[in-house]
Formats: C-alpha cells, structure tokens, sequence
C-alpha cells in the first residue's frame, strides 16, 4: 500500500498502538480519522496533532457500526485505508464458573466481531476506490496463545485466519488485505503495568518498524516485527508447545 496520500481510519486511535499509527500516518501527509468510545481521549490526540479528525465507535455495537459507517462516508467520501486495531485483552479463569463467560463474549464481540462488521459496513465504498487497504491488528498471540488471556489469543487466531481469506477474495480488487501482528508492546492494553514492563517492545521502536514494513514494495501481506517472528513461525520452528509454557509462566 501507499503510505502517503491516503485518508485514513484508525480505530482504537485515542491510545497506544492506535495513536502512534495514527501520528505517523498523519505526519506522512494523510489524512487521519481516529475512533474510539472515548471522547476525552479523542480530544487528547487531536490536541495534540491538529488536523487529525476524531469519531465517536464503539466497535462492539452492531448498531454505532452502522451508524458510524454512513456518517465517515458522508463525511470522508474520500476514505480508501481502515486499520482494524480497537480491541481488549482481559484474562479469564475457566474453573472461575461462570464468571468467565460474559468477558469472553465482550472480547469476541470487540475484537473479532467488531473488525468483521466495520469491514462488512465500509467495504462496498472502499471497492469504489482504485487503491484502498484493510489493515488488521492480530497480535503474535495469534500463533502462540497466552494461557492466561485465551479468549483474546483466540480472537487474534481468528481474525489471522480471517484475513487470509480477506486477501485472497480480494485480490482481483484494488482493495489490499494487511495483518499487522503486534508482540508484547509497551501500552496500558492489560493495565499500567504493561507500559513500564522491561520485557515489552518499546512503542515507538514497535511502531516505527511495522511502518517500515508497510513502506516496502511490495506490501508484505503479514506485517511481522522481528520480534514477533518467533511467535509466528514457532509451529514451523518446532517450538510451539516449549513457547506456550514461557509464556503462561511469564
């Protein structure tokens, strides 16, 4: 994909991941739309960065889906780029019966559901544009799911596999099908704690690497950082079940 020239959405925008895409597509000359259920947050980014528009989202509501859709549209017919990166990590305990349930259905209704019902809203106008992208935010727990947030893995699993088939119906298109997956990256996903962890990939290095990967021609159709690598290839590496026991202990 281009990463210039562009008018784009970055869901989940007012904070980490979300944001610094957003500030970097913005300073490259793009126009930028940024969404997120926040509105005091919103408003902190587009303080911060004048000329970055701001929507109100919630992308686990079918209906502010739909509403949201026609009025970015209307608003944005210009629109050609979406980057799918709003979502929860919450940890869940199944022998916690039945408490679990309620935060897996949210998990899946934002991070899964969420991604595929925007994609299903704004696709007929995205395939009326030459050159138009769909970026999706997984995570390397895709590959590798973390023990303690196993919905979350999942979700990120899913729409892995939801991309590939994404991409390969439209390839034929001008609309491209991009998987971007995160490794552990210092934000406040799971809390404060995550954005001062030694052990997390500093945001902006995070960021900045995955937007060199996206410069590159031709666009890769997995975005992977090198320090999610191991995470994506350990199935192929051998070291899956050895990965998934460091990670339930970490």
């Amino acid at each position: 994909m281009d990463t210039t020239g562009n008018c784009i959405l970055v869901t989940g925008g007012a904070t980490g991941i979300g944001r610094r895409f957003a500030e970097l597509f913005h300073a490259r000359g793009n126009r930028v739309i940024v969404a997120s259920r926040r509105r005091s947050a919103l408003d902190a980014v587009v303080a911060a960065n004048p000329g970055i528009v701001a929507m109100e989202l919630d992308v686990a509501d079918p209906v502010s889906i739909e509403a949201f859709a026609k009025e970015i549209v209307a608003a944005h017919p210009d629109l050609n780029v979406v980057l799918n990166n709003a979502g929860i990590m919450p940890s869940e305990d199944f022998l916690d019966a039945p408490n679990w349930l309620p935060t897996a259905e949210a998990t899946i209704a934002t991070n899964l559901l969420g991604p595929i019902r925007l994609t299903a809203a704004l696709l007929p106008h995205l395939l009326t544009k030459p050159k138009a992208a769909i970026l999706n935010v997984t995570s390397g727990l895709a590959f590798v799911p973390k023990l303690a947030n196993p919905t979350y893995s999942a979700t990120k699993a899913a729409l892995h596999s939801w991309t590939m088939s994404l991409r390969r119906q439209l390839a034929e298109t001008g609309v491209e099908a991009i998987e971007i997956a995160p490794p552990y990256v210092a934000t406040e996903l799971t809390g404060p704690a995550q954005a001062v962890d030694p052990r997390a990939m500093p945001l902006e290095d995070f960021v900045r690497e995955a937007m060199s990967l996206l410069e590159a021609v031709p666009t890769p159709a997995e975005v992977i950082v090198e320090r999610c690598r191991p995470l994506r290839f350990a199935e192929k590496n051998g070291n899956l079940e050895q990965i998934f026991t460091a990670l339930a202990a970490g």
